[in-house]
């Protein structure tokens, strides 16, 4: 293909392995590089189970959910040994293909996954299809036990290969807790009757709370179904054009590369669930950009993070656990999505805040690019936002999510095809070539292209999903073992005992237990996927926060977002650590600058839940309550942005940035007399810091910070 125009802002690009970067760092054990021949067995074996979703969807199976959980779940389990390594190398011999012990694993995954729907013969040691099976519901025979407990051992390695070890380790915990718990000593708050063996098995793979729960059933139904969409998406280009309609938004501008990073980021979120992914691919055009904006690339690295992460929170696919929040609560998709809005909103309002400091701070220099009028790409390639309508405008309608997103994905499919016929040029997603110098095919080639593409499309979107399988099935132990011993219930009044020891009033007890409860959300993200930790934390933390008075709704999505913004929070902020592998800066160094672009952020999902008012900020009050309460946290976030980068109008002040703190956490308590003396501080910060500038004339300058 001819090469790349030297102007365009995604021209410049580092050679880095995208995929590489986003698989091995988007989780805590790297997948596997396959050999051609592998990678294409892989694709038509993830091709078949998207096509067996799809079908789902509109002819679902006669038998049941369960039915089709069961088959799911003996499909894609496989998967897990296949496309993610035992360890963490490569063999000696450099070879990155399954070995003999992975295809044991996989074959005895899909043999034990499929067992209660397999038409084996009936007999006094199991057998006789899926009736039977459940017919054996609380005497299940020999043979049932020994496919459930090699099925569970299969998901914990599983989850081990794809998310590594702590939530098969806290897994283990909660199985030794539900059958040592009955030995504890009976004056024991946490003790309880006890279950052997067949009693755990029992509930883990023949009841509705185990292995085949809400988790995975929202992974079967809706998880897998969005993760098809946006690599559909993806490879019809949508993801390019995201890039170049954020840069020529702000292509007049000096802070244009941080603008864009920040709006990129919230736009690729629609075809990417993934924080790490959404980094690695801002980092692939971001970086040179920005480096030779005057980025230092520590900064850099955080600002690809932070936005990236921000994909978690975009709708209207956000991430996993905002299915699992409809499910949980019983309402529509939609309603999570309007609760979702005014959040993500402050979210990249902080990002978007913090990104103007910085370029004032490291004197950023405007870098110039040839790039298309925003009217012009939209006239060209808007139709890609036409599928992100279409699923709201069905849901609007009352249409399930997962009949929704089919729909949206058929649109995208559909333009795609347009693209191909109209155009016949090559499809490009590669961020280094320019589109309009790609070669141009015979009508019969670029139809074929389209359809590899598309294609592949639909396979990626379950490999992409495979981490998440693993994960909910593995969630359903624990969820099974705290509905089994009432733990959850224990440990939610525990946690508000500590909060009311420490607190002299109703008003500080909520607080305190918010508090507690952020950190414990956090700390629990640390070793944990986004999914995993809102699981737990909704089981064990929800009811305690409910119980002080709190909605479900607002305590949804407080864990939700803590939950989220684990994710970049050292020392385990992937996204910081695959964005500081694009930009050579230094790990840890970057973890902070994402913590520090995101800290706002952080404090704002306090205020769901300190209050009544908190609602507002979700959307569940009349529209001026909520307009106010926006505004009002909004100058919360600008508070804090100013007081972590130390910037106002110009360089701030010790005793600026000082009370810029306390005046935003009190506005983030969102009732009058609080929001006054917050008001107070931060106009009194205002005040000092123009008086400052005024008395220090000439205004100080910033000196642009050089590369090595």
């Amino acid at each position: 293909m001819p090469p790349a125009d030297r102007h365009s802002p995604v021209a410049e690009v580092d050679q880095v392995d995208l995929d590489r970067l986003a698989s091995e760092y988007d989780e805590e054990r790297p997948s596997r590089r396959l050999s051609p021949r592998w990678d294409q067995a892989m694709t038509v074996w993830c091709f078949a189970v998207a096509a067996f979703v799809l079908w789902q969807v509109f002819w679902p199976l006669r038998q049941g959910n369960q039915y089709y959980l069961i088959v799911f779940l003996g499909v894609t389990l496989p998967l897990a040994f296949l496309l993610y390594r035992g360890w963490a190398r490569r063999s000696t011999d450099g070879r990155d293909d399954p070995g003999p012990v992975d295809w044991v694993l996989a074959g005895a995954a899909l043999v034990v996954g499929l067992y209660p729907v397999l038409p084996l013969p009936e007999s006094s040691a199991g057998g006789g299809g899926f009736t039977a099976f459940l017919d054996r519901q609380g005497a299940l025979d020999p043979l049932d036990i020994l496919a459930g407990l090699v099925l569970l051992l299969l998901i914990l390695e599983a989850t081990r290969r794809t998310t590594g070890w702590v939530l098969p380790v806290v897994c283990a915990v909660f199985l030794a807790y539900a059958y040592y718990g009955g030995f504890l000593p009976i004056d024991w708050v946490i003790s309880h009757r006890g279950q052997d063996i067949d009693q755990i098995i029992n509930a883990l793979f023949n009841e509705a709370s185990g292995f085949f729960g809400v988790p995975l059933d929202v992974a079967a139904t809706y998880i897998v179904l969005f993760t098809i969409y946006g690599a559909v998406l993806d490879r019809m280009g949508a993801g390019r054009f995201f890039v170049e309609f954020s840069f020529s938004l702000f292509k007049k501008s000096g802070t244009a590369p941080g603008r864009t990073v920040a709006t990129s980021g919230f736009l690729l979120g629609t075809v990417s669930g993934s924080g790490t992914a959404t980094a690695v691919t801002l980092g692939s055009f971001a970086w040179p950009i920005l480096k030779r904006a005057g980025y230092p690339r520590e900064a850099a690295g955080g600002m690809l993070a932070a936005s990236g992460i921000g994909a978690i929170l975009s709708p209207p696919t956000l991430g996993a656990a905002a299915f699992i929040i409809a499910e949980y609560l019983g309402v529509s998709y939609l309603q999570v999505l309007g609760w979702a809005l005014v959040p993500t909103l402050l979210y990249y309002l902080g990002i978007f805040l913090a990104v103007e400091i910085d370029a004032r701070r490291f004197g950023a220099r405007r870098v110039d690019a040839r790039v298309n009028s925003p009217w012009a790409l939209l006239g060209r390639f808007g139709y890609h936002f036409v599928s992100l309508g279409v699923i709201v405008l069905f849901l609007a309608m009352g249409v399930p999510p997962f009949k929704a997103v089919v729909y949206a994905t058929a649109v995208a499919a559909f333009f795609g095809l347009l693209e191909a016929g109209l155009s016949r040029r090559a499809f490009v997603t590669d961020l280094e070539q320019d589109p309009r110098t790609a070669e141009k095919l015979p009508l019969g080639d670029s139809l074929r292209d389209y359809a590899i593409r598309l294609f592949t499309a639909l396979a990626t979107g379950i490999r992409a999903a495979v981490p998440v399988i693993a994960v909910c099935a593995a969630a359903g132990v624990i969820t099974s073992t705290i509905a089994k011993t009432g733990l959850g219930q224990v440990l939610s009044d525990l946690l508000v005992d500590a909060a009311d020891v420490l607190a002299p009033n109703q008003a500080s007890l909520i607080v305190l237990s918010a508090l507690f409860s952020a950190v414990a959300i956090i700390v629990l993200g640390l070793a944990v996927p986004v999914t995993a930790s809102f699981i737990l934390s909704w089981i064990i933390i929800g009811p305690a926060l409910i119980s002080l008075g709190a909605e479900g709704p607002e305590v949804a999505m407080f864990i939700f977002y803590y939950a989220v913004l684990s994710e970049v929070s050292p020392p385990t902020a992937l996204a910081a650590v695959a964005s500081a592998a694009i930009t050579g800066g230094k790990v840890i160094a970057t973890m902070w600058q994402a913590c520090k672009y995101t800290l706002p952020a952080f404090l704002a999902p306090m205020a769901f839940i300190m209050t009544d008012n908190g609602a507002a900020l979700l959307g569940r009050a009349p529209f001026l309550d909520v307009v106010w309460a926006t505004v009002v946290v909004g100058l919360a976030v600008a508070a804090l942005a100013v007081a972590t980068s130390g910037w106002m109008f110009g360089p701030t002040r010790r005793v600026e940035r000082l009370l810029c703190v306390p005046a935003a956490l009190l506005l983030l308590y969102l009732v009058p007399v609080s929001i006054a003396v917050g008001l107070a501080l931060l106009t009194a910060a205002v005040a000092l810091h123009v008086v400052g500038r005024r008395g220090n004339h000439p205004t100080t300058t910033t000196t642009p910070i050089t590369q090595e």
